[in-house]
């Protein structure tokens, strides 16, 4: 049976190429984070600052799953 992902937010600090984004953690940690394929059509509206909702695996503490924005709902 597999862990369950780690669920937290982060800050979009630098846009890379190939739907790729550094991501600071609410700790200060940056990660890599990455889009989805089902996802791809978002990597227009991420942009700097943006807050995106990350997916980290126990095992790797460097990369993220963006799952989506932060709406002002959410927060």
């Amino acid at each position: 049976m597999s862990e369950p992902p780690i669920v937290t937010t982060g800050v979009i600090c630098e846009v890379l190429p190939s739907r790729v984004f550094r991501v600071e953690l609410p700790n200060g940690k940056l990660v890599i984070g990455h889009l989805p394929g089902r996802l791809a059509g978002l990597a227009e509206e991420l942009a700097l600052r943006s807050r995106v909702h990350l997916e980290l695996t126990p095992y790797d503490f460097e990369k993220a799953r963006i799952v989506g924005p932060v709406n002002h709902s959410d927060e």
